[in-house]
């Protein structure tokens, strides 16, 4: 046993951070950074690898930021970096109905500048009220750069010629000017007043470790003044905690990486996790750790412990684990009602599930806050869900798609997951259409895409099978034939007349058909029909010219009552702009006698 239970109760816990950013703007290769400045430093000693995560404690980040953080000024013990940069999603990861970071740095390439996943983080972080500060990566590679080894930003930006430091400036104004655009107001840190209003941009290399200080210098500064009161937390107390990844693990079987943030967690504790289809409440068999500094992504050797504090990432193996959800809560029993701490866990799986309705898309997502934020996403691009979960696209997923009446809901919209071999095979079968993303935004742009393209289609169809509106005339002198069928030039007014068509004569309002157009001839060429603004000949069958049609008399094609609606309500704006006056001339008439007429 560790000596916990001799220490006050209440104690400052480590702040949890995340690094977020677009793939290959250095989110690793900083962590890497800070992990190793802490081994020249020779401080290596100090820093705990933990399970998905990496602590860092003060007196550490104080020898890497030297002047920057005197150790006296702070009362938290350092911070805690999320280590798996490669999964943003984290920070959609809750905790007690907030989100699992407490803070959050925001990796952004100065030569490229905001990319897709760059606006995916600050959308997560917007919508998380997570504070964070901007991580302008990569100043090392600014043509003509002199790079000063680990040193503070305003140390090397001063020993830069003016041509690169001018150059620097216009990238990290561009940021500054991107944020803005996404209405985050921000300025480079050191003229930053209120960092609760404004965001921080620190320029920084992940390769040299210019700039590292001033960011350590910051996280601390931020956490110091405005999170101190949500650091204090109960450490003797059960502990409380956020399922990371789900995992398989020689000699233990399915395990669980979490992170613990508040309490303890013991080795003989009975937890109780969010599950798929029920809460599951099992007996811890052991807690698991890396051995010191090693790479919890590619290490598998660990050593078991006793018990863990809050803030740490720990690795819990106990039966039963299989179907826990990556992100669902854990918390620890001890000293309390089974009952009672099984409803609590269940309050907040409830607190995060999704709304679905009769008819929709199906939803899978990574974990339980992605799922959310991908709902959110959707409601407000007003697109029904029917199916939510957390997992790779299965089969029963395809089913529940392809029983959808609507083409436009037999998709299936899954973020950061795979899609399994036997469910891409059933979805080319049942013709339902998967999108996969690691953006949500592009997920849904692609969904929204496919349905703009699907009602083009089903309008092309439906205007191909309906009768289009014509007005035309017939030309003086222009009857070729009077009967069996009559044959007249015509000028198409507006519209377009169609072959097989029937044609009405207006007397006042009320309409007359006078025959049905057999042919439509263009200077001598059969024609299928005619647009507005053409001379033509056509066939009528049925009227003699000169009895019930005469030559200048206006002819329109007959619209049947449905037709008119549809054309109406739902074609309008599919149709061109003559044919739409030919329409709204031809519904004017029949509505001046029945005012109901294709409503």
């Amino acid at each position: 046993m560790s000596d916990s239970d001799t220490r006050d109760p209440t104690s400052l816990r480590t702040p949890i951070v995340a690094v977020l950013g677009h793939v290959d703007h250095g989110k690793t290769s900083l962590l890497d950074k800070i992990r190793g400045s802490a081994v020249i430093e020779g401080e290596a000693g100090a820093i705990t690898q933990h399970i998905g995560a990496t602590a860092v404690p003060l007196d550490v980040i104080s020898s890497i930021a030297g002047e920057l953080v005197d150790p006296d000024d702070f009362d938290l013990p350092g911070l805690l970096f999320i280590d798996t940069p490669g999964h943003h999603s984290f920070t959609t990861l809750r905790s007690r109905g907030g989100a699992l970071a407490d803070i959050a740095i925001l990796v952004v390439d100065v030569n490229d500048g905001f990319q897709p996943q760059t606006l995916e983080a600050l959308d997560i972080l917007q919508r998380s009220q997570t504070p964070f500060i901007v991580a302008a990566n990569k100043i090392d590679t600014v043509p003509g750069w002199n790079a000063n080894e680990d040193s503070p930003i305003n140390a090397t930006y001063e020993a830069q010629s003016d041509r690169v430091r001018s150059r620097l400036d216009e990238s990290l104004y561009e940021i500054i000017g991107n944020l803005s655009d996404e209405e985050f107001s921000a300025d480079l840190y050191w003229r930053v007043q209120n960092f609760q209003r404004n965001v921080g941009v620190v320029p920084v290399s992940a390769m040299t470790g210019e700039g590292v200080p001033d960011l350590l210098a910051v996280m601390m500064g931020l956490s110091q003044r405005y999170m101190k009161e949500e650091m204090e937390i109960d450490v003797t107390g059960p502990g409380v905690g956020t399922v990371l990844e789900v995992k398989d693990e020689k000699g233990f079987g399915k395990t669980i990486d979490i992170v613990l943030y508040d309490g303890t967690i013991r080795a003989d504790d009975t937890i109780v996790v969010g599950g798929t289809n029920e809460t599951i409440v099992t007996d811890v068999r052991a807690l698991l750790q890396p051995r010191p500094l090693a790479e919890i992504r590619t290490e598998s050797r660990f050593e078991k412990v006793d018990e863990v504090p809050a803030a740490a990432g720990i690795k819990v193996a106990a039966p039963d684990l299989g179907e826990a959800i990556a992100g669902a809560p854990v918390r620890i029993v001890r000293d309390r009602e089974l009952e009672d701490v099984i409803e609590e866990v269940e309050a907040e799986l409830a607190s995060i599930a999704v709304d679905t309705e009769e008819e929709g898309v199906v939803v899978k997502a990574d974990t339980l806050g992605s799922l959310e934020a991908m709902a959110d996403a959707l409601e407000e691009a007003e697109v029904p869900i029917v199916r939510a979960e957390v997992g790779d696209i299965a089969p029963r997923d395809v089913s529940v798609a392809s029983t959808a009446d609507d083409t436009k809901q037999q998709a299936i919209l899954g973020f950061n997951v795979d899609v399994l071999d036997d469910a891409e095979q059933r979805a080319e079968i049942e013709d339902v259409r998967v999108f996969s993303d690691e953006v949500i935004y592009q997920l849904i742009d692609e969904y929204e895409e496919f349905v703009d393209e699907l009602e083009r289609a089903q309008q092309d169809t439906i205007l191909e099978n309906i009768i289009r509106p014509a007005r035309f005339r017939i030309l003086p002198d222009h009857t070729f034939r009077q009967n069996d069928p009559a044959v007249v030039g015509v000028e198409v007014n507006s519209g377009t007349i169609q072959n097989n068509t029937n044609v009405v004569k207006f007397d006042g309002n009320e309409p007359e058909r006078v025959g049905q157009i057999k042919g439509i001839q263009e200077q001598g060429e059969d024609v299928d029909e005619a647009r507005a603004g053409n001379r033509v000949s056509v066939a009528i069958d049925g009227p003699t010219v000169g009895r019930q049609i005469e030559e200048d008399d206006e002819l329109w094609t007959e619209i049947p009552e449905k037709h008119g609606k549809i054309l109406e309500q739902e074609l309008a704006s599919e149709i061109p702009g003559d044919e739409l006056e030919a329409l709204n001339m031809y519904l004017d008439k029949q509505r001046s006698r029945d005012p109901f007429w294709g409503k």
